[in-house]
């Protein structure tokens, strides 16, 4: 029976149960008693016995009203589609990848449309597959979202890894990428915990910085010639420098957000190094990787910033020592194109739940391909391209001699002086 049905025999019912009266409602003479209720029998043709079948006739109307009405709102639930089924939702992670270009970093700023941000488009993405409700589009708490890394302004991923809750309706991944540009990708989905979050479950994050080799040229050397060539020894004293920075130290003078006495200033480092080079379209570019359980704001970028100025001649080796005392050094910071995401981890995890049989391990081996090959078409040539036209590291590499790598001031003069209190700030993943 389909609803027109339903309803016109509804309101047929109504119309043939008579007036409502106040003590019985409709007089319902057009429904016979209903039998098998266990009533004692009454004398028939007496009021009570009149009352009884009013009561009775009552009472199998209703039944049928509820029943009718029921059906009515299944069908008019199933008639509404996918967006109104009731679908359990499931907590989940998804890979996502992107090139930040044009983007004000990832995470999405409520009320703002000023800037736009990698999750505005996600978000927006999410809704139109038809996976989240409107309404948690507009409050992503009322999904649990949360992201592993805030990446900061221009700054690309290969592997970011959001959490949240989601309706698990078929052909997910590629409806939400369907909704998506092509420069932002959901490369993998897999089922969490349903207490999972990405961001307090991630044990550490990697991340690569991509630049010219001409950046480690010395300073007396022409800061715009795509012919040079990065030497072995030069190379070899670069991964010297960047091992510096392995294990825990205080990185207050690598963010504005610290001050050198606050605990959450000391991060650790698990490694650091530079890759070989290699050449794109006649210009040389070399990878420094850094793995560290979490990273403050800009801290990844003053970091390279630093140790090209020291190979560069602009700066001692000596101002690295300095950099972990409470003094503040003025570190440069490198251009924001270069800096990629390119993995989190979350050994722990995968330790606990990873082979329960319910979960499968967050290492994402069957999506490398893919995140390969997103690395070549949209964030490798995007980095190349944009330093071509725009030159951001050779403008970057004219501001070093403004740069004074003496000048220090002490945070706190004494035991009992005061430090000033820093720009409030998240201790999660920033760059």
């Amino acid at each position: 029976m389909g609803l027109p049905s339903l309803r016109a025999a509804a309101w047929a019912l109504r119309r043939a149960c008579g007036p409502w009266t106040p003590r019985l409602g409709p007089r319902l003479l057009c429904l016979p008693p209903m039998a098998g209720n266990g009533e004692a029998p009454v004398p028939v043709g007496t009021k009570q016995e009149q009352d009884r079948k009013v009561r009775r006739g009552w009472q199998g109307a209703a039944r049928i009203w509820e029943e009718t009405e029921q059906q009515a709102k299944r069908l008019r639930s199933s008639e509404g589609g996918g967006q109104h089924r009731k679908l359990p939702k499931r907590k989940v992670v998804l890979l996502v990848a992107y090139s930040g270009k044009g983007y004000h970093g990832m995470q999405r700023n409520v009320g703002s449309s000023k800037f736009k941000t990698i999750e505005d488009d996600l978000v927006s993405a999410l809704v139109r597959s038809g996976c989240i409700p409107e309404n948690h589009g507009e409050d992503m708490r009322k999904m649990s979202f949360q992201r592993c890394a805030r990446t900061d302004k221009g700054v690309s991923a290969a592997g970011q890894v959001v959490s949240l809750k989601v309706w698990l309706i078929d052909d997910l991944l590629e409806k939400i990428n369907s909704h998506l540009p092509s420069h932002i990708r959901i490369l993998g989905l897999k089922r969490v915990t349903g207490g999972f979050n990405s961001k307090n479950k991630c044990d550490a994050r990697t991340y690569f910085y991509m630049l010219p080799t001409f950046a480690f040229a010395h300073k007396d050397h022409d800061a715009q010639d795509e012919t040079y060539r990065l030497h072995a020894e030069t190379l070899g004293r670069v991964n010297r420098l960047l091992a510096c920075y392995r294990g825990t130290h205080n990185f207050h003078n690598f963010t504005s957000q610290k001050g050198p006495r606050e605990p959450s200033a000391r991060r650790y480092i698990l490694d650091m190094f530079c890759e070989e080079p290699f050449v794109r379209e006649g210009m040389e570019f070399a990878v420094i990787k850094v793995k560290g359980q979490s990273f403050m704001t800009h801290q990844i970028r003053k970091m390279v910033g630093l140790v090209v100025a020291i190979v560069k001649g602009y700066a001692p080796e000596s101002v690295l020592e300095r950099c972990w005392g409470e003094a503040k050094v003025d570190v440069p910071k490198a251009p924001g194109l270069g800096l990629v995401l390119e993995r989190v981890h979350f050994e722990k995890y995968n330790q606990r739940f990873g082979h329960d049989g319910l979960h499968e391990p967050l290492d994402w081996a069957r999506e490398e391909a893919e995140v390969t090959a997103f690395k070549e078409q949209h964030i490798y040539p995007t980095i190349i391209g944009t330093e071509r036209h725009e030159r951001s590291m050779a403008q970057w590499l004219s501001t070093l001699p403004m740069h004074d790598f003496g000048a220090t001031a002490h945070a706190a003069a004494g035991p009992g002086a005061k430090v000033p209190r820093p720009l409030e700030g998240s201790d999660g993943d920033s760059d």
